[in-house]
């Protein structure tokens, strides 16, 4: 596998995100991870999706930290600071589950809270079902884990079809048209800095066609078996879904009405948000994080 890896001095002084980086090897591939707050005390896993990194969550990283919790947010790889493979054909939803897998076994995550969204979803919602005992809560926001048996949305169609189409990917353009808010040029570049050039997009080309959207796909059988384990899933699970969201739109109450956890949960929808309500709202969706944390024990 041909793995390349962007140039450290792409992400020097990006805008509001002044973290340490972290690195675990996991079957010969460098993830990258942010790693705040106490490092004793019960870890939040804090899972992004495409085409974004743990850039993302720089509004959400001190306010968790601050509240006494360890912030663990990993950029998938492909994107972010992670290496990422050359070839398309490199990217598989089951690599990307396995390589999450290894930053949580072998960083030995236990007590997980764990706040998805996008992709984080269908790659942290595996996790959790295969290892149910490693997490004590989840926050599911703007997500869902499609077994190809349910049409995909409008919008998501239109996505896949367009991120296929496109002669160039521009990353920044991209995330800008998933937030309610005008991002700041340098904002927009922070997002476009992991890609110096087209060569180090395969990632980000091949994850819309990665989603199960047929019940043939590779994936669903596995997925339907997560389903059947989220199922049984008792521990406390909210959603958090903004009131602009088009991809994933009506998920949070197939969620609440399928996940026992989920009943009698306080589930929010937060206002002023689209698909990447962590941009838009990010403040707001770590006072809930927090708050659900905190009451849900």
């Amino acid at each position: 596998m041909e793995l390349l890896r962007t140039p450290e001095e792409r992400f020097a002084s990006l805008p509001g995100y002044p973290f340490a980086p972290h690195y675990l090897t996991v079957e010969g591939v460098r993830i990258h991870y942010l790693d705040e707050g106490p490092a004793s005390a019960a870890p939040m896993l804090l899972l992004h999706g495409e085409p974004s990194w743990s850039y993302l969550y720089r509004k959400m990283v001190p306010i968790i930290a601050a509240a006494g919790y360890r912030v663990i947010a990993p950029d998938l790889v492909g994107f972010g600071r992670s290496d990422k493979p050359a070839a398309r054909e490199d990217y598989t939803y089951q690599r990307h589950v396995d390589w999450m897998r290894g930053l949580l076994l072998g960083l030995d995550l236990r007590d997980i809270t764990l706040v998805c969204q996008d992709w984080g979803g269908l790659i942290g919602l595996r996790l959790v079902a295969e290892h149910a005992e490693r997490f004590a809560r989840v926050v599911a926001a703007n997500t869902g884990l499609p077994t190809g048996d349910q049409p995909m949305s409008r919008a998501f169609m239109a996505w896949q079809a367009a991120s296929q189409s496109a002669e160039t990917l521009d990353i920044g353009a991209i995330i800008r048209l998933g937030c309610a808010t005008e991002l700041p040029q340098e904002v927009v570049a922070a997002y476009k800095a992991p890609f110096p050039d087209e060569r180090y997009k395969a990632g980000a080309r091949v994850f819309p066609l990665l989603v199960p959207t047929r019940p043939d796909d590779p994936a669903s059988a596995a997925n339907r078996q997560a389903w059947e384990a989220l199922k049984r899933f008792e521990k406390p699970f909210l959603t958090a879904f903004s009131d602009g969201e088009r991809i994933t739109r009506g998920g949070d109450r197939l969620f609440q009405e399928l996940i026992p956890g989920a009943a009698g949960q306080p589930h929010v929808t937060i206002t002023g948000a689209r698909h990447f309500l962590q941009e838009d709202q990010g403040e707001e969706l770590a006072r809930v994080v927090v708050a659900f944390a905190r009451s849900a024990g």
